[in-house]
């Protein structure tokens, strides 16, 4: 992940004065977790010994949310918070009136959503801020649930990551031994379970990792789901296993594989490149370049197996060619040259 100083200057605006008191104030923020008022961030920085007044500070979590620095919300109990963007997706709230607490979530569909409208209306797309009032099940029922406290949102970033690339791992590790069982040519099918095994292989890597996670927060998996990605890429997988299963021949499911993997890439590298630097971020950008790398080894696959094909066919012909001249009858002229 790039350092703190380097997320400033890279959305600091060009042509502003630099101002040790402002780079104080930010640095000092980015070292926060959660969602800050200018208040609390003034008793923050009083507490380590640093004088600034309320109007500074505010005035400089402003600058931030212009900048992309930081992302200003409204809890609606008339104070206005700012989170900073530094190793943190973009995202969106849902706020109880009650406790005035966040719920933060990302929806593919939502941003789906989003990009739909605004083209529709021809409207370019800036930072965009959703925020969703209602009441917490907390103040509803009265019964805190397990897992509710506060937790790093890249700790649940990085955990719901995971959770989809396994899911897609084990989905294409399923399409992969399937056509690898219905593939009735042998390069084909080596290439099938060749790709089998670094599903497998993969999938292990991913496992380990989310332990891993596990082991530094016990309560990570009962923790709210941040990231929903309904079906996400191995919805793509499944539905090609489902197409395997109605029947396929050798070039039908080289190009069932192709689009499972481009769409497979095509979804993990977009929405890898939106999040800000993150181990969510890396987890993504990572399972895109393995599905890159699968997606140009079926391709290859697919090429050859045509060229294959068409020789094949273009030596049958030409061996029919001879024997169909030789069963030829003779004409007329032929039969009374010969008499």
């Amino acid at each position: 992940m790039e350092a703190p100083s380097a997320f400033v200057d890279r959305l600091r605006p060009a042509g502003g004065k630099r101002s040790s008191k402002r780079d104080l104030i930010v640095n000092v923020f980015l070292r926060q977790e959660g969602h800050l008022s200018a208040d609390d961030l003034v008793d923050v920085l009083r507490r380590e010994g640093h004088k600034s007044s309320r109007a500074t500070v505010y005035r400089t979590l402003q600058w931030m949310a212009d900048a992309g620095i930081a992302r200003k919300v409204d809890f609606g109990d008339g104070r206005a918070r700012f989170e900073h963007s530094y190793g943190q997706p973009r995202h969106f709230h849902l706020i109880c009136k009650s406790c005035h607490r966040s719920s933060e979530f990302l929806s593919s569909d939502v941003e789906a959503l989003l990009e739909e409208i605004a083209g529709v209306r021809g409207f370019e797309l800036g930072q965009s801020v959703v925020q969703i009032h209602g009441r917490c099940d907390e103040c509803r029922t009265g019964h805190r649930r397990r897992g509710q406290g506060d937790v790093p949102m890249e700790r649940l970033f990085a955990r719901d990551a995971l959770r989809i690339a396994i899911q897609t791992e084990r989905s294409g590790l399923d399409f992969y031994s399937r056509a690898a069982r219905i593939t009735k040519d042998a390069r084909g099918r080596r290439v099938f379970r060749k790709l089998a095994a670094e599903e497998q292989e993969h999938l292990g890597k991913l496992e380990a990792r989310y332990a891993e996670l596990l082991a530094e927060d016990p309560d990570l998996e009962s923790r709210p789901t941040f990231l929903f990605f309904k079906g996400a890429a191995s919805g793509l997988f499944a539905a090609g296993a489902e197409e395997l299963d109605k029947g396929a021949d050798d070039r039908q499911a080289l190009r069932i594989g192709i689009r499972c993997e481009r769409g497979s890439h095509r979804f993990f590298k977009r929405y890898g490149e939106r999040f800000e630097d993150s181990e969510g971020k890396r987890i993504f950008l990572e399972f895109a370049d393995e599905e890159r790398e699968h997606l140009e080894l079926l391709i290859r696959e697919y090429r050859s197996l045509a060229a294959r094909e068409s020789r094949a066919q273009s030596k049958a012909k030409a061996q029919a060619q001879p024997e169909s001249k030789a069963r030829r009858p003779r004409t007329a002229s032929a039969r009374r040259a010969n008499t």
